[in-house]
């Protein structure tokens, strides 16, 4: 079963302006479904047939006489010697839309994009499922809380039970599990984890011990929604700190974690200048820190940072949606222990955001909103705390409670 993709109307727009279109993501975010439901009919190379990658790599400068565009070809990482080519076929035809490519191992190929296809190429990143796909809402602009926003999102929104947001928060943002929601979740993350180590890292990153990189990975997931702190990881792991920065870039430019930066400009020299850590797929995050079941996690210890990592990720995920790599998201934390989990950024202004798993939000929850106004030259605007309650309310001033269904 397809289900419809936000980013469809991104991808159209992209290869009507340029010659080609590169969308990267994490493994199983549907990044090749959904570029064969926009590219119709056209040619579908796959560089996991040997024989085709053999062709690729060592053929690159006949490969595109048996396989002209307009051609999708996946997986194409594997082949980045193909990207010169791809360039002069471009630059020759000076046509759009002639090559749909797609690869999950960002970190392996931009280089070769940057430097073989700039300015010629759209590269966009395939978040898993949002909420609203879930749900089939249809409305696709990036969350803002804003007047204007909720105006039209009340337009088009679904009614969100409590218990399906733990629900889909444990269950994760895997396409495959929501078409077919009888798929054994256990079984999929288990083989999940195997393939991206075996894949997309042991190959590209040579990575020497598999058991430590699951490790690794699992040590990061019980850390979702803190601050991060890498001298402590690798003490936990018993790997050195270059091996976990390396790691950590692993996971960041494959698309399975997000670094969240703080909001630092010279007039705020107080403000904390180390990163939050968010996994972007809480349900792969549930799977590494054993929370077996919607109602243990909810429950449990880690509820609160599993929410607001859901939140963050929702919110990141209709920016990605857009087309818009560079998220104007940050979180904001100074030596006065003013702590705000989220600001957006944009024309000028900051609009601060708390993430509260519980439905009673209180005034003092917002009360660090107001360290925003000592920034000059950044107007704070409206705001609010993204909860459990069932209603969009005035909390204080412009700042509201705001239902996770309203994301």
């Amino acid at each position: 079963m397809y289900i419809k993709r936000h980013m469809e109307s991104t991808v159209k727009k992209s290869a009507g302006m340029f010659g080609a279109v590169l969308v990267t993501g994490a493994r199983q975010v549907g990044k090749t479904t959904l570029l064969k439901e926009v590219a119709g009919d056209i040619s579908y190379l796959t560089l996991d047939d040997p024989i085709l990658l053999q062709a690729a790599v060592e053929e690159g400068g006949t490969f595109f006489k048996t396989n002209p565009p307009p051609v999708f070809i996946d997986e194409i990482q594997y082949a980045p010697n193909l990207f010169p080519y791809i360039k002069m076929l471009v630059d020759a035809a000076q046509k759009n839309g002639m090559f749909y490519l797609s690869g999950s191992q960002q970190f392996k190929m931009m280089k070769n994009v940057s430097e073989s296809l700039a300015g010629r190429l759209g590269i966009l990143n395939l978040p898993g499922l949002s909420l609203r796909e879930i749900y089939g809402v249809d409305y696709i602009e990036p969350f803002l809380p804003t007047d204007e926003y909720f105006a039209r999102r009340r337009q088009n929104m679904a009614n969100v039970a409590y218990q399906d947001v733990w629900k889909i928060i444990w269950r994760g943002c895997m396409p495959r599990l929501y078409a077919d929601l009888n798929y054994d979740w256990g079984m999929y993350y288990g083989a999940y984890v195997k393939t991206y180590i075996e894949r997309d890292v042991r190959d590209l990153t040579q990575v020497g011990d598999e058991l430590k990189f699951t490790q690794f990975m699992t040590v990061m997931a019980g850390r979702t929604g803190q601050l991060l702190n890498l001298a402590a990881v690798s003490r936990e792991v018993g790997i050195s700190a270059p091996t976990a920065e390396r790691w950590l870039s692993i996971l960041s430019a494959s698309n399975i974690i997000y670094l969240l930066q703080p909001y630092y400009n010279n007039i705020t020299k107080r403000a904390v200048k180390t990163p939050k850590l968010y996994f972007l797929d809480t349900g792969l995050a549930a799977y590494l820190t054993r929370w077996t079941t919607p109602e243990v996690l909810q429950n449990g210890a880690m509820a609160g940072a599993f929410f607001e990592t859901f939140v963050i990720a929702e919110i990141i995920k209709g920016y990605y949606n857009k087309g818009i790599l560079d998220v104007p998201v940050y979180f904001y934390r100074d030596k006065d222990d003013n702590e705000i989990d989220l600001i957006i950024e944009q024309n000028g202004g900051l609009y601060p955001i708390e993430i509260k798993k519980y439905a009673d939000p209180r005034k003092e929850d917002i009360r660090a909103f107001g360290a925003l106004d000592r920034i000059p030259g950044m107007a704070r605007q409206p705001g609010g705390v993204v909860c459990m309650y069932d209603s969009l309310v005035a909390l204080g001033g412009e700042d509201r409670v705001i239902p996770v269904s309203f994301l």
